[in-house]
């Protein structure tokens, strides 16, 4: 064999390039979802006063890619944000626009509220084309970690499976709540601790590890992972008792006596919140510490943090309090989660990868509706012909200039310069729109409303150059026009969009005057599955008319919806009863935007059905049916605690899937016949 050292250099070069094996044509994803981390909870976006919690993997991350100043969150709460990243369609479009959902519309309280909240769905249909289901198509191995929450609650349908995941892990992690209160249960190092200290003082986040795990196990194929994080989400508190003693002295503050009182501490002030932001931190930072030690099997002599595109942001802004603690402070944006003033929807977001430039900061407008097109682009996959898709695809942004907001362009090839958010819901019942450096608010509840004013106009920015992101002075007064051409053009973006908006209470004492001319409901009949309704109208028109209707009236996950129904003139209204219907109320909206339902919803148990008419009945005056009880099938319950298939549940399986039950360790011991330390199916089926 002839010595290396005697071979021509062309010929070495030549042996060279033949052993060095390609880049792989398809790039690894992470999607790391925090939940209600604000804007001004990391460190690197720092703008006027310094916050004092300490983010430095999330920093580190900054300087390895792009950091996007102006990127925002698709709805000001979790649900609908997470619905519209995983299918790519803005929450107006799929009436998915708050939390939970599917249930009939209903005042918040009786007489209290003047507005009432449109119907939203309960959930992202199953049948929705994800992003997962997109990669996974090509080639991806998709995996998910921690939050879900898509549907009326954590562990209703569809789960990560029912919708392109092929792989998932709920676990709470150091999320789980501390008993009997959060000065007690702090994290040690004995190896029996589930959330045992590590080597660097932070607590075990099973969250994490299985985030890790996915990796670990599925690194030889291209994957996407789709990280969401329960940080920092309420309940407020660290398992790291050191770490909460670090923030109290770095504070200047005392805990209260009381080890249940609140925090009502103003500004960045609360030292378990601060605790939480830098545990959060340090997770993330072991997630890529763990892609950046990996050896890339698809690409020898390659660590697979190379070949992966890491995209790190929020579901929404800061939380920053309610009546019983206040959290932390988004200033100088103004308010918070559930609002769409700018602490509500300005997110921090990072994105990283093969090919994209390190250590860019650029104020271009963007969304977390432009993940899925992007990451189809990054990663060559085929978008199909009829997905509709309302985020832009930010490639070309991230491959040429980080900073020219002209590579950003909608379908039509033109520049995108306009933003749209509705959330019709809670207290803030509210639409807003953003063009260039201008956001124009609109407020649902401004009549009889001293703290509203039906229109709002701000200049957010003057170029590159920082004008009233603090949302502060409104221009309504003095550029009328302009808020004219912004809300006409909102209203056709919506209009589009079929958005739902809110409606009129009848019963509300801040509601208009014209509430004296709602209609009233006098009869109804059904014949098969056609029902007929009369009304009397009292002096406004009734314009349009919704079936609120369910198909599991008093089930645990008890879902409504909604259908058209048909105005048939002489004060009668007629619908028809989809298939499978077991409850339904009729709506009614009338010319000034008033809504009647018959018949009046009231809620009792959990359940919706207690007022609804039942499918069948024939009387005018509303039933109160209680639902047939039914023998349940304890396997279902079974197979979704059941996280790692293995036929068997552990007292943590069963805690994560009974997430706020009582006594549940208890109930897991009776479960446990033969006091194996597992519960069977058959013990858990067969009680």
């Amino acid at each position: 064999m002839i010595p290396l050292r005697f071979l021509p250099l062309v010929l070495i070069l030549g042996m060279t390039s033949v052993a060095a094996a390609p880049r792989p044509t398809k790039p690894n994803i992470v999607l790391i979802l925090t939940d209600d981390l604000g804007w001004q909870d990391v460190k690197c976006y720092d703008i006027d006063e310094p916050t004092p919690m300490e983010t430095p993997n999330i920093d580190a991350l900054a300087k390895k890619g792009v950091k996007f100043w102006q990127a925002y969150s698709p709805a000001p709460t979790c649900a609908p944000t997470r619905c519209a990243i995983l299918s790519g369609i803005h929450p107006a479009r799929a009436q998915k626009t708050h939390v939970v959902g599917g249930a009939p519309p209903v005042p918040h309280h009786p007489t209290g509220w003047a507005m009432i909240s449109p119907w939203y769905s309960g959930r992202m249909p199953e049948d929705t084309f994800t992003l997962a289901r997109a990669l996974k198509s090509a080639g991806y191995v998709t995996g998910h970690s921690g939050k879900w929450h898509i549907a009326i609650n954590h562990n209703a349908f569809p789960q990560p499976e029912d919708v392109g995941f092929d792989w998932t892990r709920h676990d709470l992690g150091t999320s789980r709540a501390m008993r009997p209160h959060r000065m007690t249960g702090f994290a040690t190092r004995k190896n029996d601790d589930p959330h045992r200290l590590d080597e660097k003082g932070f607590p075990r986040d099973q969250t994490t590890v299985d985030a890790v795990n996915f990796v670990r196990e599925h690194k030889d194929r291209p994957f996407f992972l789709y990280f969401a994080t329960w940080l920092v989400h309420t309940p407020i508190h660290t398992r790291s008792q050191a770490m909460l003693d670090k923030y109290v002295k770095k504070l200047g503050v005392e805990l209260p006596a009381d080890p249940k009182q609140k925090w009502m501490g103003e500004g960045q002030t609360n030292p378990f919140y601060c605790a939480m932001v830098e545990q959060l931190d340090h997770y993330i930072g072991q997630l890529i510490d763990h892609l950046g030690k990996s050896e890339d099997p698809r690409w020898p002599g390659h660590k697979l943090i190379e070949n992966t595109y890491v995209i790190f942001t929020s579901d929404n802004g800061g939380m920053e309090g309610s009546r019983n603690q206040i959290i932390t402070d988004n200033y100088p944006l103004d308010r918070g989660k559930i609002s769409l003033m700018e602490g509500g929807t300005r997110v921090p977001l990072i994105i990283t990868g093969p090919g994209i430039r390190k250590g860019v900061e650029s104020d271009v407008l963007v969304n977390g509706l432009d993940f899925y097109p992007t990451i189809l682009a990054l990663t060559g996959t085929k978008r199909p012909n009829d997905k509709h898709l309302d985020g832009c695809d930010l490639a070309p942004l991230l491959k040429q200039d980080p900073t020219d907001s002209k590579l950003v362009r909608e379908a039509d090839g033109k520049i995108r310069d306009t933003m749209v958010w509705h959330f019709p819901n809670s207290a803030a019942l509210e639409s807003t729109i953003r063009i260039g450096d201008y956001k124009l608010v609109r407020n649902y509840d401004h009549i009889n409303n001293p703290k509203n004013v039906p229109l709002e106009l701000f200049r957010l920015y003057r170029g590159s150059k920082r004008e009233d992101v603090e949302e502060q002075k409104n221009l309504i007064d003095t550029m009328p026009d302009k808020a004219r051409a912004m809300n006409r053009r909102l209203t056709e973006v919506l209009t589009e969009m079929k958005a739902s908006y809110p409606y009129y209470n009848p019963y509300g004492h801040r509601a208009p005057a014209t509430k004296m001319n709602v209609c009233k409901v006098l009869s109804h009949k059904q014949t098969g599955n056609t029902v007929e309704f009369t009304y009397q109208e009292k002096g406004a028109n009734v314009t349009l008319a919704n079936l609120i209707y369910t198909h599991n009236g008093g089930a645990r996950y008890e879902e409504w919806y909604r259908t058209t129904a048909t105005l048939t003139g002489k004060n009668k209204v007629t619908a028809q009863l989809p298939k499978g219907t077991t409850h339904y109320y009729l709506n009614l909206i009338d010319e000034n935007n008033f809504l009647r339902s018959y018949p009046e919803v009231v809620k009792g148990n959990n359940t919706f059905t207690t007022s609804a008419l039942s499918n069948g009945q024939k009387q005018t005056k509303p039933a109160s049916p209680k639902p047939k009880k039914k023998t349940p099938d304890w396997n279902i319950p079974f197979n979704r605690f059941d996280t790692n298939k293995d036929n068997s549940l552990s007292l943590q399986e069963y805690q994560i899937g009974q997430a706020g039950g009582k006594d549940l360790e208890k109930r897991f011991n009776n479960f446990d016949k033969n006091k194996d330390g597992k519960v069977s199916r058959n013990e858990f089926v067969d009680r």
